[in-house]
């Protein structure tokens, strides 16, 4: 087993015992209201605020489902060159625009790119393809009104729908420009790999990723769905340039590996980058880590270029 003493320095542990403290490891046990509401208090200790050269304002996708979306821009550049549309993480259980809203701010001013968040909707209220209808609904939205190059974004059950978004749109004439996925879960064997080298990982487990995995499809055993899960897919053609930075101390760790090396096999540009020293959910980190803050950096510098039309990075 992993000695994660050894594996992560001492702010990422105190970054562990801070979150902990607000969202303890038992909650995936709680009845989803109290998982929602224990989660929300949990970003809201961490929300590190908005630079003062972000402008917000909330706006909705038109159709039978109005999917709220909550778009940053920065001040006084003009109209921006690229959006990034972000899926924020949380299991598809919890999180929505106020639960990521500060590394959007972030990350639009980085770049100086327009970026949209997307609240898709959540389970178990709503089971697959609710999310992956409202992703390609909010994508499609954005590639309308804005037009330009989009990078699609996310982290976690994000990075799943920026993923399924690319294999759903590719070929369009409005595909993405790239895609950037944060600590992705992609559909991988929950039997091999980093999924039991690191089952007890701190921040996220196996357990939870099971829990996660059977609420979005109210347990019934979906196979060969790249709408539920990429690494599902039989074609790996054709897709954007694609970055990915999974944690080292992750459970979904090869996912990214895995999955970059099918687009490479298809011809297509992927790099995976590991993140040593990093856990599940370390954006939270990026003010209390030089690591988190060091990743952080990479994944925004990344968006920039896949924003520019540049490849790998």
């Amino acid at each position: 087993m992993p000695d994660y003493d050894q594996l992560l320095d001492a702010e990422m542990k105190a970054f562990v015992d801070r979150t902990n403290s607000y969202y303890p490891p038992e909650t995936v046990t709680f009845t989803i209201d109290q998982q929602r509401a224990v989660y929300d208090r949990m970003c809201s200790e961490f929300h590190a605020g908005r630079p003062d050269t972000v402008i917000v304002r909330d706006d909705h996708v038109p159709g039978d489902y109005r999917v709220p979306v909550r778009i940053y821009d920065k001040a006084g550049i003009g109209e921006p060159s690229a959006v990034v549309v972000y899926f924020h993480g949380g299991g598809f259980v919890v999180g929505g625009l106020e639960s990521h809203d500060d590394v959007c701010a972030e990350i639009c001013d980085f770049t100086g790119y327009r970026v949209v968040s997307v609240d898709y909707r959540l389970s178990p209220e709503y089971s697959h393809p609710a999310a992956f209808d409202d992703s390609v609904a909010a994508f499609d939205w954005v590639a309308a009104a804005f037009g330009g190059p989009i990078v699609v974004a996310g982290d976690s059950a994000g990075g799943n729908l920026a993923a399924a978004v690319s294999h759903a749109r590719r070929g369009h004439s409005s595909q993405p420009a790239g895609q950037v996925l944060i600590y992705p879960g992609l559909g991988g064997d929950h039997n091999a790999g980093s999924y039991l080298e690191h089952a007890n990982a701190p921040m996220l487990t196996k357990a939870d990723i099971d829990f996660y995995v059977g609420i979005r499809t109210k347990g019934k055993e979906i196979t060969g769905d790249p709408t539920l899960a990429p690494l599902h897919d039989t074609d790996y053609s054709n897709l954007p340039p694609t970055l990915a930075f999974p944690a080292e101390c992750d459970p979904l760790c090869d996912d990214s590996a895995n999955y970059c090396a099918r687009i490479t096999a298809a011809g297509g540009e992927a790099r995976n980058h590991v993140q040593k020293g990093w856990l599940h959910g370390a954006l939270r980190a990026r003010h209390m880590s030089a690591v988190s803050a060091a990743s952080f950096r990479a994944i925004c510098e990344a968006i920039a270029t896949l924003g520019k039309g540049g490849g790998q990075a």
